[in-house]
């Protein structure tokens, strides 16, 4: 029989991530993200669903997770999902955690994209005028087809 365990996720850090350091050294990171959907009832009402879930994460992407992620952070975790079972106060307790393989901090590439955004916007306010500048020849147009028509585009 075949298995397979693996998880993908997207969300926000619910708060900062929490290092440790193991006694063989090893670094880990308890990570809590929230993730969101929003759904339609069968009365049309639109509903807000959120959950909530664990992460662990070891040595060296750990130690990266506490340097540049805080609350609010948004990020894709890739990894499996660990059972995990303890006692405490005699009490049996349990969880389910995605051990991450990958973590990829998202608002980084928003910030770069922002940014790349602001110099394009930046250039194209330095640019010389349009109307300095020798305009670009008209494609042609095929006859019975306007100008700005893209009903007839294959995509």
């Amino acid at each position: 029989m075949a298995y397979l365990n693996r998880v993908f996720l997207i969300g926000n850090l619910t708060r900062d991530p929490e290092i440790r350091y193991i006694p063989s050294g090893k670094a880990v990171a308890d990570i809590r993200m929230a993730l969101s959907r929003k759904y339609r009832t069968a009365s049309g009402e639109v509903k807000d669903e959120t959950c909530y879930v664990s992460v662990v994460a070891w040595e060296r992407q750990a130690e990266t997770a506490g340097e540049y992620l805080k609350k609010g952070s948004a990020i894709l975790v890739e990894g499996s999902l660990r059972y995990e079972q303890w006692e405490k106060d005699g009490e049996k307790k349990n969880m389910l955690r995605v051990n991450a393989d990958r973590i990829q901090f998202l608002d980084r590439l928003k910030r770069t994209a922002e940014s790349s955004e602001a110099s394009e916007a930046g250039q194209r306010q330095s640019a010389p005028s349009a109307a300095s500048e020798p305009s670009a020849p008209e494609a042609p147009v095929a006859p019975g087809e306007e100008k700005g028509d893209n009903d007839n585009l294959p995509f």
